[in-house]
Parts: structure tokens; sequence; C-alpha cells
């Protein structure tokens, strides 16, 4: 990212002070294009979830489309015993795209309320480049990138909009490098 850009991110940020106590809604972007969403996203940070508790760093995520309008997941990252993956699949809810539902549980516990979880974006770039993804609840929040790094002004601005939106940002865990 440009310095000028760097530069503008930041004193928009520190400009928007007042505006800054107002909260911003909880709630899936109006719009994704799920074609421009999909294919490899670096995780730069998360808070603390049950089955990633094992990741240290190099979480990778990989969406694919399915003809049936799923999406086909793939995780990975580095744990302290060598590489972890696991599959999933995600599928439309309320049909909004933002708005997803994503299961990691075997397909025969699919009947199971609990063997799915909310998956919304709240805020993408309109390049595709980096994205935001939370929860109705605000127990689960990662920022993600196409990049393994994030420019350090554009993850302070990410994370002070999860803060606006109720996120517990405090408790954050780094799994990728800022530059």
């Amino acid at each position: 990212m440009h310095l000028s850009c760097r530069l503008l991110m930041v004193a928009t940020l520190a400009c928007t002070g007042p505006v800054a106590a107002a909260n911003l809604p909880n709630r899936p972007v109006p719009s994704l294009d799920l074609h421009r969403y999909a294919g490899q996203w670096h995780e730069i940070a998360r808070l603390p979830m049950y089955f990633e508790r094992r990741c240290l760093d190099g979480v990778v995520a990989t969406y694919t489309p399915n003809p049936d309008g799923t999406v086909q997941i793939h995780n990975t990252c580095r744990t302290s015993k060598g590489p972890m993956s696991v599959e999933g699949v995600a599928r439309m809810k309320d049909d909004q795209p933002a708005a997803l539902e994503v299961r990691f549980a075997p397909a025969w516990l699919s009947w199971l309320p609990m063997a799915r979880a909310d998956y919304w974006v709240i805020e993408v770039d309109a390049d595709y480049q980096w994205a935001v993804i939370g929860s109705p609840g605000r127990q689960h929040l990662w920022i993600l990138s196409r990049r393994p790094t994030m420019d350090r002004a554009l993850f302070h601005v990410l994370e002070e909009h999860s803060r606006q939106r109720g996120y517990d940002v405090g408790r954050l865990i780094m799994t990728a490098p800022l530059d």
C-alpha cells in the first residue's frame, strides 16, 4: 500500500474521533460477489475459538464455489505438531450472500443445530483484498487478507471498526505479521 494511502487511512480514523464513539451495525455487508470472494485468504487475526486453539500461525482458508450454490472450505494452519487441515461447507442464509452458515462437522451430523455456525462478511474491500468476518453474537471474528501480511494502519482501522461493532478486540490473537 502506498504511503499516501496509509496516511489517508490513519488521518481518516484520527479525524473521526467523535464519530468513532458511534457504534457500527453488526450485520453482513449488503452485497457480496461470492465468485470474487472465492479463493485463498490469510488469517491476520482472530478472536479465540475452540476449533482453532492449536493453530499457531500460517492460517489459510480457501473458498471454492460449488455448482449447487454452496461453498467448499479448506482451512489449513501450522500447529506445534505440524500442519493441520479441515474441510467444511458453507451455504447462503436468508438469500443473503454475505450471511453464510458454515459446517465443519461431518455431513451425517448436519441435522444438529450446533453443527452450523453463522459466518457473516461484515466488511470487505472493494477489490476483495481484505475482509472482516464476524457473527451475530460477536463471539467470532476474523480479519483476513489475500496476502500473508497486512498493512499495520489498515489493520488498526479494521480493528477499530470491529470494536465499534461490539467485538472484544482486546482478545484478538495475531496469527500473521503486520507491515
